[in-house]
């Protein structure tokens, strides 16, 4: 008798957990970045800023009705094309409880602009913490949102720095061929013509390249006041500073976002002492971003150029999930304009189009360390 109540009893439990286990609800959102390949630390500070969103929205209680939030990170390998839309096509194939809420990513605009075509088609909102391309968010997708700045606003903030700030006349401008990097520097190219500086030569090397000697002995024997760097990422910006002190180039080195990392100082070193770059401002000693170092330091280490910006996408994402009550993207769309709140990089606050302003500054590196510099808004340093 005792035996068979002890079974009983034991049957009852299983089919309880079992029941449990079928109640249990997982909302699942989605990332593309690099986790591969050179552009692998950017890619991973952007999959760990969203790892980072989502222990704090748990911390906070989680999205009501679901008991876990998780991850599916997809790597699209170095920006790769064929990568991304192959990771863009398994998130939007998913279905049923496995079906995507939402994706953060991409981080080149390269990619993003392939992938976001499939998502918009397939009605998943993606939200970019890193593609700065003005294609991005003018193309009339409904679904296609961004917590960056834009290359046009870029390209006016370093600009205006070059010539009112190092009263620069001559420019001589090198890109590596992304979509990124060379729709950012034919913008400097188009900005510094209207401000009446003479770029002496716009040139290209090709993403990955590793040896600048070609390109750096053109610049030295041109010897412009600015020689303007845009790269697609800081692995390759830190080879170029260091070959270009190497070869004796004495010209202000300004560069751009895609460069803004440790890994940057890390790689070029003293070489990299002085050099200028824009980048969003990031006030560093607000609560949101207080709140998000240290969630994030505790658990991935040194912060990354984007980390803060795939944190505010995440937390933007879940936030509308958790206001709308719905994983439907027309609705999560709705609140994402409706949204007004502090993040981690910039007060979030999107517009009709999905671009959430620009705040370009000009940052130094000073110490082995990125110092805020000078603000186009005011014309003053710091």
């Amino acid at each position: 008798m005792k035996k068979s109540l002890a079974r009983i009893l034991f049957l009852a439990l299983a089919l309880c957990l079992v029941a449990g286990g079928a109640w249990a609800k997982t909302l699942k959102i989605g990332s593309i970045s690099p986790l591969t390949g050179p552009y692998a630390a950017d890619g991973t500070d952007i999959k760990n800023g969203v790892l980072a969103a989502i222990d704090a929205f748990t911390a906070a209680g989680g999205v009501p009705g679901y008991d876990k939030i998780e991850l599916d990170a997809q790597d699209d390998a170095s920006c790769d094309g064929k990568q991304t839309v192959a990771a863009a096509n398994k998130l939007a194939s998913q279905s049923g409880d496995n079906k995507i809420a939402g994706v953060v990513g991409a981080y080149c605009s390269g990619a993003t602009i392939p992938a976001s075509e499939i998502l918009d088609e397939a009605g998943i909102v993606m939200i970019s913490p890193g593609s700065t391309a003005e294609k991005v968010t003018e193309r009339g997708l409904k679904y296609m949102f961004r917590t960056c700045g834009r290359d046009d606003d870029q390209s006016k903030a370093v600009g205006k720095f070059m010539k009112d700030y190092l009263k620069a006349k001559t420019v001589f401008i090198v890109d590596d061929k992304t979509t990124y990097s060379q729709g950012l520097a034919d913008n400097v190219e188009k900005e510094c013509k209207a401000l009446g500086l003479t770029v002496i030569e716009h040139d290209h090397v090709n993403a990955g390249d590793r040896d600048f000697s070609a390109v750096l002995t053109k610049v030295k024997s041109a010897n412009p006041d600015v020689f303007y760097i845009s790269l697609q990422n800081s692995s390759s910006g830190g080879l170029m500073v260091s070959q270009a002190k190497r070869v004796g180039i004495t010209s202000k080195l300004v560069a751009q976002d895609a460069v803004f990392h440790p890994q940057l100082i890390d790689n070029a070193k003293e070489a990299a002492e002085g050099m200028y770059l824009t980048f969003g401002f990031i006030d560093e000693n607000s609560p949101a971003y207080q709140s998000f170092a240290k969630i994030y330091s505790a658990k991935y280490g040194k912060i990354g150029a984007y980390s803060s910006y795939a944190y505010d996408a995440a937390t933007a994402l879940l936030t509308a999930i958790k206001n709308s009550g719905s994983t439907d993207a027309e609705k999560i769309r709705a609140e994402l304009l409706k949204m007004d709140m502090p993040g981690a990089a910039k007060r979030i606050k999107f517009k009709e189009n999905g671009d959430s302003g620009s705040n370009y500054i000009v940052l130094v590196i000073k110490g082995g360390k990125f110092v805020n510099f000078w603000d186009p808004e005011t014309g003053k340093t710091f």
